[in-house]
């Protein structure tokens, strides 16, 4: 069920999915998508809310800071990883966020019978990970606390959102008022699975056919760390 945006500002229920459009067309590139799904924000009024918004590296750090820019948000970027399956990595088990706190997801954890020390060893490496890039990022750009926010959690797009979905778990820890993801395109069953764990989930484009998130963009260039970092020098300015 979908709901227009008049409808959604006035709904108080868990797990909402706005589906703008069907569209298959290209954005140019991600600077073009965060205009786009700012302005679509936008119509809802979100940018009363002050919200923080939080980009998933490293692409989405370009349509974020395009989102933060037209709802006059605080920018921000989530640094929590996923914790795979050993089966299928792109299955999300669970997540550990960057201050350490790990959730794990019983019920998928105990349909493909993960054992904890699988568990304990996955986390250790998505440890280090963190640790390097909290090392890189937060010495300069210490966290924006989400409790009590409005939190807008972005990407460039979604396939399997694995990826996403470990995020929301993660966020979810930190309290905030309201917990959304937004994004450019993403096909509509990770859409759907996303929308049981979100307060809201909003996508400008899921098209019947999806294969990989470039293949939405006609500019779909790698975004390395510095870029991300003068991103965030420039915003915090």
């Amino acid at each position: 069920m979908y709901f227009s945006a008049g409808d959604w500002r006035q709904l108080g229920l868990m797990g909402k999915l706005q589906i703008i459009s069907r569209s298959s067309r290209p954005f140019f590139d991600r600077k073009e998508a965060g205009v786009l799904l700012g302005n679509e924000l936008k119509k809802l009024g979100i940018e009363k809310e002050k919200p923080v918004v939080v980009a998933i590296l490293r692409g989405g750090i370009i349509v974020a800071r395009e989102v933060a820019h037209i709802l006059d948000g605080d920018l921000d970027i989530v640094l929590s990883r996923k914790l795979g399956s050993p089966f299928n990595p792109e299955l999300a088990i669970g997540a550990i966020s960057e201050n350490g706190e790990l959730f794990i997801n019983e019920r998928i954890a105990s349909q493909i019978g993960i054992r904890a020390q699988y568990i304990e060893e996955e986390k250790k490496r998505q440890q280090k990970v963190i640790a390097e890039r909290v090392s890189y990022f937060r010495n300069d750009f210490p966290r924006i606390d989400l409790g009590r926010r409005y939190v807008i959690v972005v990407d460039d797009g979604i396939a399997t959102g694995a990826t996403m979905e470990a995020t929301v778990w993660s966020l979810r820890e930190e309290k905030p008022q309201t917990l959304m993801v937004a994004l450019p395109v993403g096909p509509e069953d990770s859409l759907r699975r996303l929308a049981n764990d979100a307060d809201y989930v909003l996508c400008l484009r899921a098209p019947e056919f999806f294969s990989a998130v470039g293949q939405f963009y006609n500019r779909f260039d790698q975004t390395e760390d510095e870029e991300v970092r003068q991103i965030l020098l420039e915003e915090r300015k």
